[in-house]
C-alpha cells in the first residue's frame, strides 16, 4: 500500500474490531477506527503507532450523524481515499421480551443497524468521488438462529443482512460493493475457559478466533474480489449446520 488508501473500522477499540485495526494497519493501510471507548481507543492507537503503523483513533458515537460525518471527513484528509469501510460496532442485550423496554430496543437497533446505514452512506459519498470501494457489515449467525431473550440483537443482525443487499443494489452504480459477514462463536478474550464440548459443536472442531473474521474481511475488501457483491458469508466453523442431539 502507498499509505493513501484508508480503511475505516467502527467499534475498533477491542474484540474483533481491535484485531481488524491491527491487521489492516500491518497490511500497510492507513486505518481510522472509531469507538465510544476513548481511553481504550487512544491506548491502541499509541501502541500501533509506536510500531510504525498508520493508525488514527476517532472518538465517535456511530449512532450520531454528525460524529459519522466527522469520522469520514478525517478519513479523507491528507490526500487519503477510503478503500474500505468495515461496520463492526455493535452491542447486545439479553433480556426477556416481556421486560425489554423501548429505550433498550432503540439503543441496540441504533448501535447495530442505524450506524451501518449512516456510516455506509457517508463513506459512499466519499468513495463515489474516487474509484469506488468495499463495505463490509458485521452481522451474526443470530440473524438465522436464536436463543431466548435476544430479540433486539437478532432483529438488528437480520436487518444488517437485508440492508447489505439493498445497499449493494443502490451503490453498484458507483463501483461500491457491499457484503456482510455472519460470525458464529468467536472467542475474543477467555479462551482458557472453553471446554471440549464447546469446540465439538463445530465441524471445524474448534471455537472461532478473531483472525477468522479478519481473513474474511481481507477477502471481501480485496479489489480482485469485486464480483462478490450483495451477499452474506457465514464464518462459524459449521456450527449452524451441525445437528446436535442431547444424550
Amino acid at each position: 500500500m502507498n499509505g493513501k488508501e484508508a480503511v475505516v473500522i467502527t467499534g475498533g477499540a477491542k474484540g474483533i474490531g481491535k484485531e481488524l485495526v491491527q491487521a489492516y494497519a500491518e497490511k500497510g493501510y492507513a486505518v481510522l477506527f472509531a469507538d465510544v471507548l476513548k481511553d481504550t481507543g487512544e491506548q491502541l492507537e499509541k501502541e500501533l503507532a509506536a510500531s510504525g503503523c498508520q493508525v488514527q483513533f476517532v472518538h465517535a458515537d456511530v449512532t450520531d450523524e454528525e460524529d459519522v460525518k466527522r469520522l469520514m471527513d478525517e478519513a479523507v484528509k491528507n490526500g487519503r481515499v477510503i478503500s474500505a469501510l468495515i461496520n463492526n460496532a455493535g452491542k447486545s442485550i439479553w433480556k426477556p421480551p416481556l421486560d425489554l423496554t423501548s429505550e433498550e430496543w432503540d439503543d441496540v437497533l441504533n448501535t447495530n443497524l442505524k450506524s451501518v446505514f449512516l456510516c455506509s452512506r457517508e463513506a459512499a459519498i466519499k468513495m463515489k468521488e474516487e474509484t469506488g470501494g468495499a463495505i463490509v457489515n458485521i452481522a451474526s449467525t443470530r440473524a438465522f438462529m436464536s436463543e431466548a431473550n435476544a430479540e433486539a440483537y437478532a432483529a438488528s443482525k437480520g436487518g444488517i443482512i437485508a440492508l447489505t443487499h439493498a445497499l449493494a443494489a443502490s451503490l453498484s452504480q458507483y463501483s461500491i460493493v457491499v457484503n456482510s459477514i455472519s460470525p458464529g462463536w468467536i472467542e475474543t478474550e477467555h479462551d482458557d475457559s472453553l471446554k471440549p464440548k464447546d469446540h465439538e459443536q463445530h465441524f471445524s472442531n474448534r471455537v472461532g478466533h478473531p483472525l477468522d473474521i479478519v481473513k474474511a474481511c481481507f477477502y471481501l475488501t480485496d479489489p480482485d474480489n469485486r464480483f462478490v457483491n450483495g451477499t452474506n458469508i457465514t464464518v462459524d466453523g459449521g456450527m449452524t449446520k451441525k445437528m446436535i442431539y442431547e444424550e
